[in-house]
């Protein structure tokens, strides 16, 4: 199957609140959306846009924030927004004991059919380009699915915690980048 990362536009509104209305639906938890769902509570998805773009604004980012990417993992057959990722740029104390470089959600009824591991894979491709070489990412540990994407991207356990932000045990994985070979470090070039 055809997927695309594609940066969140105008044209993708509808397609983005549907995303975001499954999650509801389903009871599941929201990640890796650029508070995507916050906004729609609040604001509009227009206003998401906006903030959006001054994420990427790394000289007048507000010193509580850090910078980021966001995007829809797109399946091309259908235009389908199959999952979101956010990509930190940087990171403050928080993301680096908490949240790491990289968030995500696959859409509750496209699991299971191997699109997070290629999007994690897609987000880690961009994280080369930006020259992150050792790349964060947590999960719950009763999220048993998602720390397998993240091993199967080459992610090893560094730690385990108790949040008290989330009320769950973490699992903070590093996944180490080669800027030779563009992938893994553990990739022949």
């Amino acid at each position: 199957m055809a997927m695309k990362m594609v940066f969140p536009h105008i044209a993708y509104k509808e397609k983005a609140i549907d995303y975001i209305r499954e999650f509801y639906e389903y009871g599941s938890e929201i990640n890796g959306t650029g508070s995507l769902d916050r906004y729609l509570k609040e604001h509009t998805y227009e206003d998401w846009l906006e903030k959006i773009i001054g994420d990427m604004d790394i000289a007048n980012i507000p010193e509580s924030r850090v910078p980021g990417l966001t995007y829809f993992y797109v399946r091309e057959e259908d235009d389908r927004i199959v999952g979101m990722v956010n990509i930190r740029l940087a990171l403050n104390d928080f993301l680096r004991n908490e949240g790491g470089h990289i968030g995500y959600s696959i859409r509750p009824t496209e699991r299971r059919r191997h699109y997070a591991t290629g999007m994690l894979s897609a987000a880690l491709k961009v994280c080369d380009t930006i020259g992150i070489k050792e790349v964060l990412v947590s999960c719950d540990k009763e999220n048993i699915a998602s720390a397998g994407v993240i091993r199967n991207c080459g992610g090893v356990l560094l730690r385990e915690a108790y949040s008290e932000v989330f009320d769950e045990t973490l699992q903070m994985y590093v996944i180490k980048r080669d800027s030779v070979t563009g992938g893994r470090d553990d990739q022949e070039s």
